[in-house]
């Protein structure tokens, strides 16, 4: 086959090398680090910042104080209340449009996120992206070890196949929990300029905090998640370690 296609000696050496590290750290991690990660996220899935019961506790205040009504009385009476009312529709100003209170500044300078989720979110954001980091390694290992294409005795290569699908759809799923993390920061910065502009409407005001709520509950389960798949990834490739690395059994073992 290499006289098939000639390869520089020099870089087949050090692709080689790469073959090796890649194949000695996946190795480990699917030994060593596996395991101790999934410990350490089962630990942390009992620490009390991550347990609060009442959810009150995560509530952050939200300094925006409601101005006093301006009181704006009807000039128009009769014959010229007509035609302020013909005026507005002839300019498509519909009776739904609330224009809302300008705003230049905030009143109190720059309006803070929940300091309690910051800190959760940035706690759990380095376990996301070592997840994603680690199974891209695995992953490169397993679709190395792949064999050439050949008919027939490709049990082995299917099972490759299945792990190496496993192990793409872990890294697609933490991917969407850092997508998840910034969507809420968008929402609620959305909310928090809703409340700014209307500050007269308690809807807006409670629906910051239940959003902070629902991404407090979010990030217990990326959590969970995060340990699950570490465990499902651990069991997996052990259970089917032989056929991983020898997907194709020789003609000799087949004899006896």
């Amino acid at each position: 086959m290499s006289s098939l296609l000639k390869v520089d000696n020099e870089i087949k050496t050090k692709v080689d090398a790469f073959r090796e590290r890649i194949t000695s750290e996946a190795e480990d991690l699917v030994a060593n680090f596996f395991p101790k990660k999934l410990l350490e996220l089962d630990h942390f899935l009992k620490d009390p910042i991550i347990n609060i019961c009442d959810l009150k506790e995560i509530h952050s205040e939200i300094n925006l104080t409601v101005p006093d009504p301006i009181l704006i009385s009807d000039l128009h009476d009769g014959l010229e209340a007509q035609n302020a009312k013909k005026r507005k529709l002839e300019d498509g100003a519909g009776e739904d449009k609330i224009p809302g209170t300008k705003v230049f500044v905030m009143p109190g300078g720059m309006m803070k996120s929940n300091a309690k989720l910051v800190d959760l979110i940035e706690k759990v954001k380095p376990e996301i992206r070592t997840l994603i980091e680690k199974c891209n390694t695995v992953k490169m290992w397993v679709q190395l070890l792949i064999p050439r294409i050949e008919d027939g005795n490709n049990f082995g290569v299917s099972i490759q196949e299945e792990t190496v699908a496993e192990l793409r759809t872990v890294e697609g799923e933490a991917a969407s929990y850092l997508d998840q993390i910034s969507r809420y920061y968008i929402t609620r910065a959305k909310l928090v300029s809703k409340i700014a502009k209307y500050p007269h409407v308690e809807d807006y005001r409670r629906t910051v905090t239940e959003i902070d709520e629902k991404e407090y509950i979010s990030l217990k389960i990326i959590v969970s998640e995060l340990r699950n798949q570490y465990v499902t990834l651990h069991d997996m490739i052990l259970k089917n370690i032989e056929k991983i690395k020898r997907p194709r059994s020789s003609n000799t073992d087949a004899l006896y």
